[in-house]
Parts: C-alpha cells; sequence; structure tokens
C-alpha cells in the first residue's frame, strides 16, 4: 500500500468530497422526509401519536392527506445539501490537516481520537448554516398553516420572533444532538469499516467498486444506529424547542430545561426512539455509500487511515 502523500489531498479534493457530502445528505434526508415528519409528531405530540410508527403514517394520512408527510422537504433538501457540504467536506479537510501535522504513523495510532475532533469540528460550522432551516422544518411539520412553503415560513418567523429567537432558539440543542451525533457516526462508521476490511484481509485499494460499497452501507448502518441512540435525548428537545410556546417566554437554557422537566428524562431519551433508529440507521448507510459513489464518479480516492508498518 502506498505511504501517505499530501499532494493526493489538494483544494479541489476537498471540493470533491464537500459536494458529494452535500448531495448524499441532501438526497437521504429529503427521501426519509415521511419518516422524519412522523417521528416529529410523535416527538411533539405523544398524547396523539402514541400507536407506533405505522399507525403514525396512518393517522398523518387520514387526517391530512398524503401529501403532508412530505411537509417541510424544501427546507430539508436545501439545509442538509450545506450541512453535508461542511460536515463531510469538513472531516475530510480536518482529519487530513492532522495527519499532515502529526505525521501517518502518529495520526493512525490516534485516529479515534481525530475521528472525533474532526467530526465535532465540522458539525460546529456546518450547524450554524442548518439550524435556521430546520428551525423552519419543524416549525411547518408542528404547524401545517403556518406558511406556504420554505419561503413563507421562514418569512413568517423572522417577522414574528426574528432572528435569534426565530432561527436559533434550537441552536443549543442542535448542538446537542448533532455534535455527538457526528462524532459517533465517523468514529464508529471508521472503525467498523477498518475491522471490517481486516476481517476480509483486504484494503479499499484492493477491493471492487460493489464490495467497497458493501462495506459502507454496512458499516454505516451499524454507525447510525450507535448515532441515533447517542443523539435522541437532544432531538427530541429540538423538535420541542421549535414548537410555538414550548418551555415558556425565558431565556434558551431555562425554556431547555422547563421542557426536560415537563417531559421527564425518561420520555425525552424513549419517546420516538424506534422510529429514529430506523430512519438514521437507514440514513447513514445511504449517506456513506452514495459519499463514497459520488467521490469515485468525481475522479477521487476516499481518504482511509493506514497503519504506516504495513506499506
Amino acid at each position: 500500500m502506498a505511504p501517505f502523500n499530501p499532494k493526493d489531498y489538494d483544494s479541489g479534493y476537498y471540493t470533491k468530497a464537500a459536494l458529494a457530502g452535500g448531495i448524499c445528505c441532501s438526497v437521504t434526508h429529503a427521501a426519509v422526509c415521511p419518516v422524519d415528519v412522523v417521528k416529529t409528531r410523535i416527538q411533539l405530540e405523544p398524547e396523539k401519536y402514541n400507536a407506533g410508527m405505522v399507525a403514525g403514517f396512518r393517522k398523518v394520512i387520514a387526517e391530512e392527506g398524503a401529501m403532508a408527510l412530505s411537509t417541510g422537504i424544501g427546507a430539508t433538501a436545501i439545509g442538509y445539501f450545506i450541512q453535508g457540504w461542511f460536515k463531510f467536506g469538513g472531516v475530510e479537510v480536518f482529519k487530513i490537516q492532522a495527519v499532515k501535522a502529526m505525521g501517518e504513523e502518529k495520526a493512525f495510532e490516534n485516529r479515534t481520537a481525530i475521528y472525533l475532533g474532526s467530526a465535532a469540528g465540522a458539525e460546529f460550522i456546518a450547524d450554524c448554516f442548518l439550524c435556521p432551516l430546520e428551525a423552519a422544518r419543524i416549525r411547518a411539520v408542528s404547524n401545517p398553516e403556518y406558511g406556504n412553503g420554505l419561503v413563507g415560513v421562514a418569512g413568517r418567523l423572522l417577522r414574528e420572533e426574528g432572528v435569534l429567537k426565530g432561527f436559533y432558539s434550537g441552536f443549543g440543542p442542535i448542538l446537542f444532538k448533532q455534535i455527538p451525533y457526528t462524532m459517533a457516526k465517523f468514529a464508529v462508521q471508521g472503525l467498523v469499516a477498518e475491522k471490517m476490511y481486516a476481517g476480509m484481509g483486504s484494503s479499499p485499494e484492493k477491493c471492487g467498486t460493489a464490495l467497497n460499497t458493501g462495506v459502507s452501507l454496512g458499516s454505516g448502518t451499524i454507525a447510525g444506529v450507535v448515532a441515533a441512540i447517542i443523539s435522541h435525548p437532544a432531538d427530541t428537545l429540538l423538535s420541542k424547542m421549535n414548537k410555538a410556546g414550548a418551555g415558556g417566554t425565558g431565556s434558551i437554557p431555562s425554556r431547555m430545561m422547563n421542557v426536560t422537566k415537563e417531559m421527564g428524562v425518561v420520555n425525552l431519551c424513549m419517546t420516538g426512539l424506534g422510529a429514529r433508529c430506523v430512519m438514521i440507521g437507514t440514513l447513514t448507510a445511504l449517506q456513506f455509500g452514495i459519499f463514497d459513489t459520488v467521490l469515485r464518479t468525481l475522479g477521487a480516492s476516499k481518504f482511509h487511515f493506514h497503519d504506516p508498518k504495513k506499506h
């Protein structure tokens, strides 16, 4: 296996990685929008949607029509393209820069810490852009009559509540949700994929497209379920915080505490968890599969940590 060559990872590589990240996140989040609509309803109105995921689908369709399942799809597609651009692109930038700074051997020994740090930094940047669009999506799902489409919902939020309360009430919860989620997602996927290749006695460079895609999907599924469980309490809190009137009228931290007290810790951790594990497990697997496929299509080879002693 060839040693790490910094010249292989220039601005062109990072741009391709960012584009692949934007595409994979936008496509997958838009595809699971119906699941997300029902999951959000379960979190916001557990007393009404209390019979499971399938029953939740039936109730939404019966009361509002099938098109209600696509509520917020515009905000979802745009928001997660931007988020995926910064998240996947940022992770590649941060981890490769770490290898350049530390050297290949030391970086390999500390690869888990690099995965975690790279994911946390990239996700923080991405969430600054995602938060307003996620606020608009949740408001549209919780109140379908709030506005007409993304522009209508965002415009009304801005007029009635201003930038900070309207678009960034959920910034604390979204960081609390997304940063642990992304840290687990990238670290677990990277390490599980590494174990899968080791179990086959092979490496990405020696495997064909179909096998590499299979590894991406398998490791992505495991990573997605782990990440969903870790981040679920904050996901429920985020949904609640973006519902009008939730937690009272105080500061964002005090509203978060009020919502937590009202729901209880167990309900915060468990409400809608099954639906989210299905959604995030599927979504994460598809994201890594699409990311790797798009990156190859763009003519780039994804960076992988390698033990330099085995070159």
